[in-house]
Formats: structure tokens, C-alpha cells, sequence
């Protein structure tokens, strides 16, 4: 039997992104009528994390380290100054303050996975210092505005190991993103110097060939099973190409033996659940489409329980398909 987790639901902090970003080539007549804004043309997010706790033993003789306590995605942090904090309408909170409401300390997670790097899923890897703290590495701020000169950070999670695709680490390091601003050195670079010996680098093998362009309705060329890493004991990880080419999703077996999918910006919200729904920020928003439409199809098949990483409401779900060839979310 695969290790089980105990799950706890984070909000790191609800923040804003501009609709028509969110939204891509889906026209406003149709997605504002299930979809709220504000006066700037916000659409109201969630920096959703996940904490698990192992609850089984580790299998025996197993070659995998086996933390007690897991944390899925980082969000924000509290690095971002007060413009760039009021651009986003970032709410006054982070995955550290998270963790403090349900009483974990940052010390205490000895695993740390995310699905990506940018700055709302990752730039709570590392934090401020706090007074009398000599930091783990000074350089350059993240900001959105202004250039804000440079500042000394320490690691959040100074017991834990990080795991992010290699792809995705070599995509952020080089900026390769069609924003300009997401990858930011204080949130990456500390896990070069002092933090290098936590960062593990994950090649999971792609739903299809390297280069290959596939069609539309085809199912991945290479099965589930072995394109998923485990990089925990009951822990796996798998590309979701699209919104960024290193994006992963994250599986294991919740404490009920239900699968749980924690998945990426492929579908950051229920309201995302549509073919066509790609966001204006992806890379590739046709392979984002591709993507998604395998994913809701595996979870269909297996019964997979997705939890969707920016979704403001509840945001665990099951797959159904419907009379109309394609699929339904139904809370769980």
C-alpha cells in the first residue's frame, strides 16, 4: 500500500490578476458570466498550499528520505514591496503565517515540492530577515515597479529539501517566461550558494517526445506510471507542459486512500475547466490545452481528486465526463 498523507489546506493570502490574462483567448461576453471583477478588472485568486503529514511508515529498506511534514507550493512570500503588494491586492498574509494558524513552524517541514517558479508559487522559498538575522543571501529585491535596490533574505524552509524540475530551474534562471517579471533572483539564486545542498532537480520524462507536436484528442505516448518521479516515500511528480515547459503536478494517496492531484496553472481554477480556457501568461497555451485535456482525462479514469492551486472557493474536485464530450467538476 502507498504512503498516506494527512492533508491540511493553506491560504497563503488572496491577491488579483487582470482578467483577460487569466482568461487568454476565451472573450469577455463569455467568461463574465460566471466571473467577478473588480474595478481594475481583477479577478479575485488564491495562493493555495498543501500540508501533509505522513501517516504510515515508510516502505522498509526504502532509499527515499521520509520527512514527516510536506509542503506543496510556497505562494507569494513577503518579499514584494507595497506597490507591487497593492498591484495584485495581496492580502496581508503568506504560506510562513499559514503554517503558523495551524501550528507548524517553517522549521519543523522537511520537504518542500512546487510546480513552479514563478513568484506566486515560489517566492515564499525565501523570506525577509528578521532583526538580529544574517542572511542567507543579499542581491537585487523582487519588485513590479521601480528598481528597489537590494536586500538580504533567509531560506524559509531551512530543513528541507526543494524539488522543482530541472527544466523549470534552468527556464527561471534564464528568464525564459513571456512575462517579464516573475522569475526573481531572491526567491532562486539563495539555492545557489548556502542552499544548494536542498534543491533536488527532477527529469520526469514528457507526455510526448521531446519536440513533437501533438494532436488534438491524443492521449500522452508514454503511460502515466512512467512519467511519474517519486520523489517522496508515496510522493510523485509529472510534467504538465504548457503554462511553462518544467510545469509538475504533485500525486499521493490522501489519509481516506483517495489519489490527490494538486494541480498547476494547467487548471488554476474551476472556471478554467474548459478546452480552450489557456491563460495569457503560458508559454504554450495550445500544449497548455493539450495538457489539460489529458489531465482531466486520467482523473476521470482513475478517479483522481484534483485540487486546484489558485481556486477562491472550495478547491478540491473529481472529474466526471458529461453528454457533451468533455468533463464536469464536482466538489469533493
Amino acid at each position: 500500500m502507498s504512503t498516506r498523507y494527512r492533508t491540511t489546506l493553506l491560504r497563503a493570502g488572496e491577491f488579483r490578476l487582470d482578467a483577460g490574462s487569466m482568461f487568454g483567448l476565451i472573450p469577455r461576453v463569455v467568461w463574465s458570466r460566471s466571473v467577478r471583477v473588480d474595478d481594475r478588472n481583477r479577478v479575485g485568486l488564491q495562493q493555495n498550499c498543501l500540508l501533509l503529514e505522513r501517516i504510515d511508515e515508510p516502505p522498509a529498506g526504502g532509499v527515499l528520505a521520509s520527512p514527516k511534514l510536506v509542503l506543496i507550493e510556497a505562494g507569494v512570500g513577503d518579499k514584494l514591496d507595497e506597490k507591487s503588494r497593492e498591484l495584485f491586492a495581496l492580502e496581508d498574509k503568506s504560506v510562513h503565517s499559514a503554517l503558523h494558524q495551524v501550528g507548524c513552524r517553517a522549521e519543523d517541514v522537511g520537504a518542500v515540492v512546487v510546480s513552479h517558479l514563478h513568484f506566486d508559487h515560489a517566492g515564499g522559498l525565501t523570506r525577509l530577515c528578521r532583526a538580529g538575522e544574517t542572511a542567507d543571501w543579499h542581491g537585487a529585491a523582487s519588485s513590479f515597479g521601480a528598481p528597489r535596490g537590494e536586500h538580504g533574505v533567509k531560506i524559509t524552509f531551512p530543513n528541507a529539501k526543494v524539488f522543482v524540475q530541472r527544466r523549470e530551474w534552468a527556464d527561471a534562471l534564464a528568464n525564459n517566461s513571456v512575462m517579464t517579471r516573475t522569475y526573481f533572483g531572491d526567491h532562486l539564486l539563495p539555492y545557489q550558494g548556502v542552499g544548494a545542498d536542498r534543491l533536488v532537480l527532477v527529469e520526469s520524462l514528457p507526455p510526448f517526445g521531446v519536440g513533437s507536436v501533438p494532436q488534438r484528442g491524443v492521449a500522452p505516448m508514454i503511460p502515466q506510471e512512467a512519467r511519474q518521479s517519486e520523489v517522496l516515500p508515496g510522493v510523485f511528480v509529472f510534467l504538465v507542459p504548457g503554462h511553462t515547459w518544467g510545469q509538475q503536478g504533485v500525486l499521493f494517496t490522501d489519509e481516506k486512500g483517495r489519489t490527490v492531484v494538486f494541480t498547476p496553472d494547467v487548471l488554476p481554477t474551476a472556471w478554467h475547466v474548459g478546452q480552450a480556457y489557456s491563460l495569457g501568461y503560458d508559454v504554450e497555451p495550445y500544449t497548455s490545452m493539450i495538457s489539460r485535456t489529458w489531465l482531466l482525462e486520467e482523473a476521470a479514469e482513475r478517479g483522481w481528486v484534483l485540487m486546484l492551486d489558485h481556486e477562491p472557493g472550495h478547491p478540491f474536485f473529481s472529474v466526471k465526463r458529461n453528454d457533451k464530450g468533455w468533463f464536469d467538476l464536482m466538489p469533493a
